[in-house]
């Protein structure tokens, strides 16, 4: 029997109409959750449950982003998926298109994410918290994690862009962690012509503020190293706060330098420093 989410490739109705129609919805994240106007679903068939995205409403007025632009990042997504399959990222399984745009059938991951609303950053029981109280080891392991991917999304010609803690889903049952909506990642360096590009400010580089500057692999440095000190410390170049060696500190220093040219030439010789540190 063909299965409703990976042998069907076009449907002729709404993605919220046909997945209530062939299966559980669980769950579901639209604008009371998230502000991109994209709306995702949980949705279970059988036993077995899939995490399915789309573009959201096309008459939705509200998002920075309009429909057709919300729709084109999907298919970047598409590209991007096909192109790497780290075993951090959720695996794309098919695509169905609808007369709204693609709803992109991945597979469904547990845990949460570790990026919170501002205000409740500082709160002990937020997911954000809990992981940053994990033992050095687990947390070290994540950021290896973390740096392979974006090394390898590199060696594919991906540029990570608004890349966060709100892209971070963390199963604390089975210490697994995995890495979601890397919609706006680009193929290739690229020039900033917005001014202040998408992101969060706790992790981007200062070129990415810079009408005009060049965005490529040194970027990407600059944001990895500010996820080690988001995740490992307080969020500064404090060594005090830091949880980890020397050695360690000394790679994230380098790494989040403002200065280009004295930062990793490239995402491979970043990790290479990041792991010979662990040894010494």
């Amino acid at each position: 029997m063909p299965h409703a989410l990976l042998d069907c490739d076009v449907i002729d109705r709404t993605a919220e109409q046909y997945l209530r129609s062939v299966g559980t919805v669980f769950a579901e994240f639209g604008d009371l959750t998230q502000d991109s106007g994209n709306i995702s679903y949980g949705v279970q068939i059988g036993t077995e449950r899939y995490f399915i995205k789309t573009a959201g409403r096309p008459d939705d007025p509200r998002p920075i982003l309009k429909h057709p632009a919300r729709v084109a990042l999907l298919r970047n997504a598409i590209r991007l998926y096909r192109s790497c399959h780290h075993f951090t990222l959720p695996k794309l399984y098919h695509v169905i298109e609808s007369p709204s745009g693609p709803l992109l059938v991945y597979e469904w991951l547990d845990g949460e994410l570790l990026g919170v609303p501002s205000a409740q950053r500082g709160d002990p029981a937020s997911a954000f918290q809990r992981f940053r109280r994990l033992p050095t080891s687990t947390i070290l392991k994540c950021l290896d994690a973390i740096f392979e991917l974006h090394d390898e999304l590199a060696r594919a010609g991906w540029i990570a862009v608004d890349f966060y803690d709100g892209c971070l889903i963390y199963d604390f049952a089975l210490e697994r962690l995995g890495v979601v909506d890397l919609d706006m990642y680009c193929e290739g360096p690229f020039r900033n012509e917005m001014g202040r590009l998408f992101g969060s400010t706790r992790f981007m580089a200062p070129e990415e503020f810079e009408l005009g500057a060049l965005i490529d692999e040194q970027t990407n440095i600059f944001v990895m190293g500010r996820t080690a000190l988001v995740l490992l410390s307080d969020g500064t170049l404090n060594r005090d706060a830091f949880r980890g060696s020397r050695a360690l500190f000394e790679v994230v220093a380098k790494a989040c330098d403002p200065e280009r040219s004295r930062r990793f030439d490239s995402m491979s010789e970043f990790c290479c420093a990041w792991q010979a540190a662990q040894t010494d």
